[in-house]
């Protein structure tokens, strides 16, 4: 039995136990993560094409790891301009492995529930029936929120990587963003207001995506050896001046 589904905006050809490189997913590692858009199935011969996805149908996986694919080269060169630019790239991925494929989905299940609610006629029953769905409704607005937060993350640690490459930054920017949190230049501090960064470093640390007190408040030991790789930033240089209790006292006073 196989199936076809959409995974991260990719279509994927996926069997039970086989493991898929997909963009990378806002899941931890070990979690179980379900995929609805199945767009066929074929289960021993008998074909099902959706219109477009198949109602009820889903494919079950569990998060292996997440990880970078190979690095892409991308080199642009204009005739007689002078004009030529050097950019790489790599894919944060996530690898999952198929854990089933459920021809029918708990959508049909919960199908008799539904239909059940309006069977108590009684008119006491009525307010408790508006209260369920005035409770519903932000349980089911809350999940698209959290999934376009990631994704924009994702894109905000990708144009990071750019920038850092382009100033010739050796440093690992995947993993000093997901453990201090991204931010855009619409929301940026002003750097300058802590001792020890003037308008070089702060020029550098926007580079590499470093734009609020809120992410300098959360430098770690291990984020503070990758901004090391800064020219004229070490980490006893933000230890001795402390630019992260320096960062906590100014969002005290924000």
């Amino acid at each position: 039995m196989y199936a076809i589904v959409e995974i991260a905006g990719q279509q994927f050809k996926v069997a039970k136990d086989q493991k898929v490189f997909v963009h990378r997913l806002a899941s931890e590692e070990g979690d179980k993560v379900s995929f609805d858009n199945v767009l066929l199935l074929d289960d021993e011969g008998t074909v099902t094409i959706g219109a477009p996805a198949i109602d009820g149908a889903s494919v079950e996986a569990k998060v292996v790891k997440h990880l970078k694919g190979d690095k892409v080269i991308v080199f642009k060169k204009k005739r007689r301009k002078g004009y030529r630019k050097k950019n790489g790239h790599r894919q944060s991925l996530t690898e999952i492995i198929i854990e089933s494929i459920v021809a029918s989905g708990a959508t049909k299940k919960a199908a008799p529930k539904k239909k059940a609610e309006p069977k108590a006629t009684a008119k006491k029953a009525e307010p408790k029936a508006t209260a369920k769905k005035e409770e519903a409704k932000p349980a089911k607005k809350a999940a698209p929120k959290a999934k376009k937060e990631a994704e924009v993350s994702e894109n905000l640690v990708t144009r990071a990587e750019h920038r850092a490459e382009d100033a010739h930054i050796e440093i690992n920017v995947d993993k000093l963003l997901h453990s201090i949190g991204t931010a855009t230049k619409a929301d940026a501090d002003d750097l300058k207001q802590i001792n020890g960064i003037g308008p070089a470093y702060e020029k550098k640390l926007n580079e590499v995506g470093v734009y609020t007190w809120t992410q300098i408040s959360k430098l770690k030991a291990a984020d503070r050896d990758e901004l090391s790789a800064i020219d004229g930033i070490t980490r006893e240089k933000i230890e001795s001046e402390e630019w992260v209790k320096q960062a906590k006292e100014l969002l005290k006073n924000k």
